[in-house]
């Protein structure tokens, strides 16, 4: 539990992801990466130089999910928690029988949850984007969009004032689901029909082929990103590389 903290307040520390005073909420879909990160911030919460408030935010999809163990997490971890009830699945689906949903759910469960922390009186959005993540959506940008890009560890949202941001971005995805079994956290199944059926799986399995060969392909890119071209991703701490961790 320390260890993983440590990098997490590593990255806070790096990109100034936490002032004091902040009230944070949390998105948590109930997959592993988010319970983690809502597991990890709540630790940080203790004893972090910057004092700050956290409130978890589940946006239900209309998928049928059942989300009472994420509320008893949460009332274990003394965190307020908010389900926030939508139509987004049925209208994606259903009504406008999209082939390529995945864009368009993102900006609907994104819109959600925006409004959710502006009707709250939150001002930062926690996302459970992690290390991996940053790598893949690096790369599936070069090749499907030709450009090179990814999303910002830190995201000034001009029209509404929230602030997003990501903690976990030096944790690997393998620490993550380890950390997650061991802690038996009540992870949920999927729902989504198109789950495990993306261009973003394409591209996790190419860098997972790759990096048989090219065994540090991953760190070559993430070191990449926080120098040019990608300058909002240059820390502002002193920062170390995070090496795969066990």
């Amino acid at each position: 539990m320390q260890r993983l903290v440590g990098l997490l307040r590593r990255c806070v520390d790096d990109y100034n992801m936490i002032k004091a005073g902040d009230r944070i909420g949390v998105g948590v879909s109930g997959g592993k990466d988010s319970l983690v990160l809502l597991v990890l911030l709540a630790e940080l919460r203790k004893y972090n130089a910057n004092p700050f408030t956290i409130e978890a935010i589940t946006i239900d999809m209309g998928l049928g999910m059942d989300f009472s163990d994420i509320e008893k997490l949460c009332k274990d971890l003394d965190v307020p928690f908010h389900l926030i009830k939508t139509e987004i699945a049925p209208i994606i689906f259903d009504h406008r029988k999209e082939k390529n949903p995945c864009s368009m759910c993102s900006k609907m469960r994104r819109g959600a949850l925006n409004q959710a922390l502006l009707d709250l009186g939150l001002n930062k959005l926690a996302l459970g984007h992690h290390y991996d993540d940053a790598v893949e959506t690096f790369v599936m940008s070069l090749i499907y969009e030709g450009r090179i890009s990814c999303f910002q560890p830190v995201t000034d949202l001009d029209r509404t004032g929230i602030i997003q941001i990501r903690p976990m971005l030096y944790i690997h995805e393998k620490t993550v689901d380890s950390f997650a079994t061991r802690q038996n956290l009540p992870v949920l199944k999927n729902r989504c029909p198109v789950d495990k059926n993306t261009k973003r799986e394409e591209i996790k399995q190419l860098v997972y082929d790759l990096s048989a060969t090219y065994p540090d392909l991953k760190e070559r890119i993430f070191g990449a990103m926080q120098r040019l071209p990608l300058p909002e991703w240059e820390p502002q701490g002193r920062y170390k590389r995070p090496k795969e961790q066990e």
